[in-house]
């Protein structure tokens, strides 16, 4: 189509096609499951029971099943601990549920939780276990934070980013 032919037609016509080409070629957001997808490696602090407390090294991998499902696989060290998570979540507008293991500490369990735009706020059951787990991202970024009870593991705090 030319130009001239554009001059004739009613300015909403055009305003109206404008609108339409604008919007099919602007990306929807992002949902967290979509922004974490891929590897990611970074470093935080890990808490046990004891009260000792020891640096981390940590490396996630998030594979995105489908626009609703995600897959989590969180693999940290220090000194002399691992921790080896794994995670199944499924989300329903907002609405998350799946399973979990731990596999150093041999704690299991289920999720449920809710997921922002930017965040993904879980709770974590299973047997005499209960904890919770909190998703902050940021671009490029992203931080972890596990809070239990019923387990040596008291806490996790890691930062990531892409890699």
């Amino acid at each position: 189509m030319s130009w001239s032919m554009v001059r004739g037609a009613p300015r909403r016509i055009v305003f109206a096609a404008l609108l339409a080409v604008l919007g099919a070629s602007h990306a929807q957001a992002e949902t967290p499951f979509e922004m974490l997808a891929g590897t990611w490696n970074g470093s935080g602090q890990i808490r046990l029971e004891n009260g000792k407390s020891e640096a981390l090294k940590c490396r996630a991998f998030y594979t995105q099943k489908d626009a609703s499902g995600l897959g989590i696989a969180l693999r940290c060290a220090s000194a002399s601990n691992k921790i080896e998570l794994r995670a199944s979540l499924n989300q329903d507008r907002g609405a998350i549920d799946g399973s979990w293991e731990e596999r150093t500490f041999n704690a299991a369990g289920t999720v449920k939780g809710r997921m922002t735009p930017s965040k993904i706020n879980l709770s974590i059951t299973g047997g005499t276990f209960s904890g919770s787990m909190n998703v902050s991202i940021l671009g490029e970024r992203h931080s972890v934070s596990i809070e239990t009870n019923g387990i040596g593991l008291k806490g996790v705090s890691i930062n990531l980013s892409r890699g």
